[in-house]
C-alpha cells in the first residue's frame, strides 16, 4: 500500500491509500478521486516529505517520554482533586443522590458531600435542578 497526500483545486488536502502508484494514476485518470470536502474531481498529488523509518527515532522517543510526563502530572492533579474532595466533603457513599436531593430541597443542613451515584441518577439530579459534577476517581494505589 502507498499514502498520498492530496489536495484539490479548492486547496482542501486528504489522503488517499493506492495498491501502487498505477492504482492512483488509474484511478485519477477515471475521475474516480473525489475531495472529501466539496467534492471537485480536480485532484493532484501534494508535496510530501518522506517520513524514513529508524530503529531509535529521537523524535518519537521525545514524544512518548512527553506523553509520560502529560500523563504523570494529570494523575498527579487528579490525585490531589481527590484529596481535596475527601478533605473539605461529607462521604455519603451510595446515599448520595438521595442526600444531595435533601440538601437541595432543604430538608437537611447545606453541606458539601460526595459519593456514588449512576449515570441515570446523575442525570436524575440535573433534570431537578440539582448541581453534581461527576469526577475522575483515581485508585489510590495507582
Amino acid at each position: 500500500m502507498i499514502r498520498y497526500d492530496l489536495i484539490c483545486d479548492k486547496e482542501h488536502s486528504f489522503e488517499g491509500w493506492f495498491s501502487d502508484s498505477a492504482a492512483f494514476d488509474t484511478q485519477l485518470a477515471a475521475g474516480e478521486l473525489v475531495c472529501p470536502v466539496c467534492e471537485s474531481k480536480k485532484i493532484s498529488k501534494a508535496l510530501m516529505a518522506p517520513q524514513v523509518g529508524r530503529k531509535n527515532n529521537s523524535r518519537n522517543a521525545q514524544r512518548a517520554a512527553m506523553a509520560a510526563e502529560n500523563q504523570g502530572k494529570m494523575r498527579a492533579v487528579m490525585r490531589a482533586v481527590r484529596d481535596y474532595v475527601e478533605s473539605n466533603s461529607e462521604h455519603v457513599g451510595e446515599r448520595f443522590p438521595e442526600e444531595a436531593r435533601k440538601i437541595h430541597y432543604g430538608e437537611t443542613e447545606q453541606r458539601n458531600i460526595y459519593g456514588d451515584a449512576s449515570l441515570d441518577e446523575v442525570r436524575e439530579l440535573h433534570e431537578e435542578g440539582i448541581e453534581v459534577a461527576p469526577i475522575p476517581w483515581p485508585d489510590r494505589d495507582n
